[in-house]
């Protein structure tokens, strides 16, 4: 855990658990899902590993996490507190906007309003489980900024094959075997933290290429 600090918005308090890097060439700030917060594996291992490399990770508690509701609130109101955390850092770096799930959806939305560098989206919920007609592809092509969409094997919200090939500005990096929340089985040969690195060094070898920063 590091530097704990409360902000307002227009939905309530939101929680910001920032991570700072001794020299960062990028800020990176993540909000969580719908199911859960910001204690999930893929935005802990990122948080907890690119500092050191130069990249400060910024975690969004929503509104509704702060005030222990289990149920996330309609998706304007993440968007608007994903708005008001980026503008409250005031950073001298590039600002990267992400997050998993949910807040991969409202990183896409609000990316171009903040003048983002880039969106990081983690299990972008391409759908319903089982629903591919309610797709929600207008909102990553909508996302306007370089975009990573880091997607397990096995997502049922999405699978890496749903994603077209014609989305110009998106690079997509495929977890082996993982669901939705990027959890491997025994079967698929891979172990988490093997998982989690897939995810750490594709979203450093993204932000580096796209944001520019220190050699590897």
């Amino acid at each position: 855990m590091g530097d704990l600090r409360s902000i307002d918005t227009p939905h309530g308090e939101a929680r910001l658990d920032v991570r700072r890097a001794r020299s960062p060439f990028v800020t990176l700030l993540l909000s969580h899902g719908a199911g859960g917060g910001t204690g999930a594996r893929d935005l802990q291992a990122l948080a907890t590993r690119l500092p050191a490399q130069g990249a400060s990770v910024v975690l969004l508690e929503q509104p509704w996490r702060v005030a222990g509701r289990k149920i996330a609130t309609p998706p304007p109101t993440l968007d608007v507190a994903l708005v008001a955390a980026a503008r409250s850092l005031r950073v001298r770096t590039p600002l990267v906007v992400g997050g998993r799930s949910a807040g991969a959806r409202s990183a896409a939305r609000s990316a171009l309003g903040l003048r983002a560098a880039g969106c990081l989206a983690l299990s972008f919920p391409l759908h319903p489980p089982g629903r591919p007609e309610k797709s929600r592809l207008d909102e990553l092509r909508g996302a306007g900024v370089p975009t990573l969409v880091v997607q397990g094997e096995h997502d049922t919200m999405g699978r890496p094959e749903e994603f077209p090939d014609d989305l110009d500005h998106v690079d997509l990096t495929v977890v082996p075997g993982a669901d939705h929340g990027l959890k491997v089985p025994k079967a698929a040969g891979l172990s988490e933290a093997e998982a989690m690195e897939i995810v750490v060094e594709s979203a450093l070898e993204w932000l580096v290429r796209e944001v520019g920063g220190p050699a590897r």
